[in-house]
This record gives structure tokens, sequence and C-alpha cells, in this order.
């Protein structure tokens, strides 16, 4: 029998899976506050290149999936990892580019939620 995950566990996954590839400057946004937002908190980080975008996202799946048996309900912008996402129902997860991440700027888009910085390891 599977043991139920909280949210947070469920985030830590998420965040010891980018971790696992180097993912830099990793954020969460927590959106639970803001009636409009589209899921309870958005995780943003980034990679120096496509490869390791791809890699980060990659690794993201399959460690969340090795420590919980979840799956992401759908996977976007792997054909040009510039920026795939990831959607875990109410957690999305977006790994990009650094000019990517500039250029779309979801911090300052949801800049209503509460931001957690985490510190690159």
């Amino acid at each position: 029998m599977q043991k139920e995950l909280s949210s947070e566990g469920f985030l830590q996954c998420v965040i010891e899976g980018i971790r696992n590839k180097k993912g830099q400057n990793i954020i969460v946004l927590d959106l639970q506050k803001i009636p409009e937002a589209p899921v309870e908190c958005m995780v943003i980080t980034q990679g120096n290149s496509t490869t390791q975008v791809t890699a980060i996202a990659e690794e993201v799946d399959d460690y969340v999936r090795n420590q919980t048996h979840v799956h992401p309900l759908s996977t976007i912008g792997k054909a040009n990892g510039e920026w795939i996402a990831l959607d875990y129902g109410t957690i999305f997860v977006h790994v990009m580019l650094p000019q990517t991440r500039e250029y779309y700027n979801l911090e300052g888009l949801w800049a209503d939620g509460i931001i957690r910085e985490y510190k690159d390891e």
C-alpha cells in the first residue's frame, strides 16, 4: 500500500529532482490565495542549455515517479528544450533557459503569490 504524500512532501520531491541535475535559481510561487490562479503553486527553475533543460525536466519526471508513483498529467516543450512544463495537477513545474525565463517573467506575472527561493547547491 502506498503512503499518502503531503503537498509539501511532493514539492520537496520536485525540488530534489531539479537539484539532481543542477537546476539553478529555483523558486516556488505559492498561488493558493489567488482565486484565478490555475494551480496551487508553480516551481520555476532554469538550465544553461537546451540539453540541461531537457535533462532537468526528465529527472523531475523520473525522480517524482520513482518516489511517489505519480506521472505528470502532461508535459509540453520537449521538442525545443527552451521551456519545458510539467503539469502535476496542483503543481506546474517550469524548466527554462535563462533568456526565456527573463522574457516571459512568470515571477512578475504571478507576483501576488508568495515567493520562496531555494539556494543553488
